[in-house]
């Protein structure tokens, strides 16, 4: 017997934590080969239809694709941005075509649901399939069953295959554009303002916005600074404006803001050295520093292997102005002129601040809206008197007089170039 001789409490120990121990690795190692490509057909061609769109429904309804990543920085995988139900899909697997062999592949996949869920029946989702040995597929099908046939089931371009060098520095990512967005003022000089501070790219995923908006998102199009992902999420789900399932019962909370933010940050992980999670009412302003490189630069000197920084979240009411910076030509243009509202709102006691990131995007897993969930890099806290985050919104603590509120008026220091810069927009866009 394996656990045989003296009858003792330690050899007992010995023998459950050795029998465990074998368990455990036994069902590991058939885990790992369940989850082994196996080859199910062979001398065939990849007929079935590429899809383009950004958000796919398969046929159980409960699956959507976004979009195929490959991934090697732990092991050789494909890693499909998606949105499932997290109690109703059970099992899917990547069919891969390998040519010009012909060999079909068919990988179970791991469903890993993003813990931030908050309670919605639907959430963000990485599924994760081991690749082919000896084939770099460029195309995978995402299908609930390891049987069937191929030419029936929608295709997507594995994206990140091939190694790119780094096009950009700073690459904004903005989740979600929706409920007619007419905040046009306050876009223009968030972008002006992220190009001053040394944006190449700002990526927005779009529901809907005004037709004045669009009139603006063209022009940017056309510069080469803005880059629209299509996101009719509403036409798969039921969608809530609402962060959390307990203020408003639908499938998926704040537009599917989560998976969007996800997938851009794989989007980029080739093309961009750092990626900028947030909204388009928030501007991370350096305190220290004129522009975003240098204050990333002395950032990453004082923290190496940082692959997260943290910048805390400060309110600036919209409801509380200042009459300087009243540009006549601007009061006819929808939206909230940020120059005006230089007064902070101050900390709440024993709330903490949420928190927006700058990202370096290869090592980054997972990522939720305020915090990443998976990293390889350590995360940082970044001081408030390196840079914090301007929010010109609604107000938090509305009922404070403005004597309790902090005049701060560093976004200032911007002005000029600012308002040069918006001018220069509003006179091919709006006015």
């Amino acid at each position: 017997m394996l656990c045989g001789g003296k009858k003792s409490y330690f050899a007992a120990a010995v023998c459950i934590i050795t029998l465990t121990s074998m368990v455990t690795l036994s069902y590991l190692r058939l885990q790992r080969l369940s989850h082994l490509p196996k080859i199910i057909q062979e001398g065939s061609r990849c007929r079935g239809k590429i899809t383009n769109s950004t958000i796919t429904a398969l046929k159980d309804n409960r699956t959507f694709i976004i979009s195929p990543y490959f991934d090697d920085r732990q092991s050789k995988v494909t890693r499909v941005i998606g949105i499932v139900h997290h109690k109703d899909v059970k099992q899917l697997y990547c069919w891969f075509c390998c040519q010009p062999n012909g060999k079909i592949y068919v990988s179970k996949a791991k469903i890993d649901v993003h813990s931030d869920r908050f309670e919605f029946p639907y959430g963000a989702t990485d599924i994760v399939c081991l690749e082919p040995p000896n084939c770099d597929p460029t195309h995978v099908s995402i299908h609930q069953s390891p049987h069937g046939n191929i030419d029936q089931l929608p295709r997507f371009e594995i994206k990140n295959r091939k190694a790119e060098t780094l096009t950009v520095d700073f690459t904004v990512c903005i989740s979600a554009m929706f409920g007619n967005y007419n905040n046009v003022l306050q876009f223009i000089q968030s972008v002006e303002m992220y190009k001053i501070l040394g944006v190449q790219k700002v990526m927005i995923y779009k529901n809907n916005c005004s037709h004045l908006m669009e009139k603006v998102l063209k022009f940017y199009i056309e510069e080469g600074t803005v880059e629209i992902i299509p996101w009719p999420i509403d036409s798969h789900l039921k969608v809530s404006s609402r962060w959390h399932f307990s203020m408003d019962a639908k499938d998926i909370g704040y537009y599917g803001q989560i998976t969007a933010l996800n997938d851009c940050v794989y989007r980029n992980m080739q093309r961009s050295k750092f990626v900028v999670l947030s909204d388009a009412d928030e501007i991370i302003l350096p305190l220290k520093h004129s522009d975003w490189k240098t204050m990333m630069s002395s950032l990453q000197k004082q923290n190496p292997g940082t692959g997260v920084f943290l910048f805390e979240n400060h309110i600036f009411p919209k409801t509380v102005s200042t009459h300087v910076f009243n540009i006549s030509s601007w009061n006819t243009v929808p939206g909230v002129n940020i120059l005006q509202h230089i007064h902070r709102e101050p900390d709440r006691k024993d709330v903490i601040n949420p928190k927006k990131m700058i990202i370096d995007p290869r090592k980054v897993v997972q990522t939720s809206v305020h915090s990443v969930l998976r990293a390889y890099g350590k995360s940082v806290n970044v001081p408030m008197d390196i840079a914090l985050i301007y929010h010109c919104r609604v107000p938090l603590q509305g009922n404070l007089p403005r004597e309790s509120l902090i005049r701060d008026t560093r976004l200032w220091r911007y002005n000029s170039s600012l308002i040069m810069n918006v001018n220069k927009v509003l006179n091919q866009t709006v006015l």
